[in-house]
């Protein structure tokens, strides 16, 4: 890669994260939580989705956490306070699991008892709502990786990561951030990294990402 990069275009790239359905979550949360058990997790803690075999599910009431696939731990989404995890899922979560980004708070409640409350409250408009969000984030994450240029797919990342609060910006470098979430290896991804910000496309200070300045569309 060299500075012989396309200018971009006058339109600003957008995400599924700028739609988070917040009033439908946060209604949600506050109807589910006085029956849940809360729980503080430190940065890189992990939990998962049966306790004492009893499904579960979490409401994120503060920090942010990173959905995972076991086997290669590649991260599937990443989602900040408020949000409810495990709920998308329910016929089939013994193959993922969940890590704080950052110091976070979630709330534990059964997944039957979360499915009643959402029935007896007539809940469904709220909970459809964080249904398709939720689909929507993973859909874009599996789509703009599925079929891209290694360029295509670190561009990407490096506008998820900019979305990303900044605790988690500060704590993890562009470089192991985007290796998380694809297969690309980390040679190429430094290699690139290194070509963007020799280029003034982007600002980095000892790997950590600070600011993205128009990344043009082609390689």
């Amino acid at each position: 890669m060299n500075t012989r990069l396309a200018a971009p275009p006058n339109r600003s790239t957008s995400s599924v994260i700028e739609l988070k359905p917040l009033n439908h979550i946060e209604k949600l949360v506050s109807l589910i939580l006085p029956g849940a058990e809360r729980t503080v997790l430190g940065r890189g803690d992990v939990v998962h989705y049966f306790k004492d075999d009893v499904r579960q599910c979490f409401l994120l009431l503060q920090g942010s956490v990173a959905l995972h696939r076991r086997g290669d731990g590649i991260v599937l989404n990443s989602e900040s306070a408020p949000f409810i995890l495990g709920v998308s899922s329910q016929f089939s979560s013994e193959h993922l699991y969940v890590r704080a980004l950052e110091t976070s708070e979630i709330a534990r409640v059964p997944l039957e008892a979360f499915n009643q409350i959402i029935a007896q409250q007539d809940l469904w408009e709220h909970f459809s709502k964080l249904l398709i969000y939720t689909a929507s984030r993973v859909y874009e994450h599996c789509a703009k990786i599925s079929q891209m240029s290694a360029y295509d797919i670190i561009r990407f990342q490096l506008v998820e990561l900019m979305q990303e609060t900044e605790t988690i910006r500060n704590n993890i470098t562009a470089a192991a951030y985007i290796k998380s979430r694809t297969y690309l290896s980390r040679s190429g991804i430094m290699r690139i990294l290194s070509e963007l910000r020799t280029g003034k496309y982007i600002t980095m200070e000892r790997g950590v990402l600070l600011d993205v300045h128009h990344l043009p569309r082609k390689y």
